[in-house]
């Protein structure tokens, strides 16, 4: 299956390079991976809402998640050593492409009063690191099957170098921008 938005990033190159004067294509920015992250706390220690999570980002995503689990103890928070604390996947190649292209035209725009994000959501790597409150925008998840709302974090991973870099080559290929 060919990517809509891999076409469109390979046809608009060219601009790319005029825009932000690169010497060669492989100076270009480009998109490295997506990371979704959903830290659950001490509730990842029951099973059903960790099963629950696990089970929404494959229907969102498509690509089974990982538990995340705590590295050492800390008593001050009641966490144990080994102890599920939440679900991370990471997105690459045509799966990527499709996540961000179900996300920049079904997703987004399903959040009520939505403007676009803000451009200093950018670190200053030329990363777009911003997060969902609800996870009910997404047309895969059926209403009836979420008993909690929690949100998750977006990591939009590019090979920019600043964030003018990054936040070129998101608007070349269509990410919702607020001015």
């Amino acid at each position: 299956m060919v990517q809509r938005l891999k076409i469109l990033y390979q046809a608009s190159l060219p601009i790319l390079i005029r825009e932000l004067v690169c010497k060669n294509y492989h100076a270009i920015p480009k998109l490295k991976k997506i990371q979704l992250n959903r830290s659950l706390g001490l509730s990842g220690s029951n099973p059903t809402i960790l099963a629950k999570s696990v089970k929404e980002f494959i229907e969102i995503t498509g690509q089974k998640p990982i538990v995340t689990k705590s590295k050492k103890a800390v008593s001050g928070f009641k966490i144990r050593e080994d102890m599920n604390l939440g679900v991370s996947v990471t997105l690459r190649g045509d799966k990527m492409y499709d996540f961000l292209d179900k996300l920049m035209h079904l997703t987004l725009p399903q959040i009520r009063d939505f403007r676009g994000i803000s451009p200093k959501k950018f670190d200053s790597f030329g990363n777009l690191n911003f997060g969902i409150n609800d996870q009910l925008i997404f047309p895969e998840l059926n209403y009836n099957d979420i008993d909690q709302t929690r949100g998750f974090d977006i990591n939009i991973v590019t090979s920019g170098k600043t964030d003018k870099e990054g936040k070129a080559l998101l608007t070349i290929l269509g990410f919702p921008f607020t001015n």
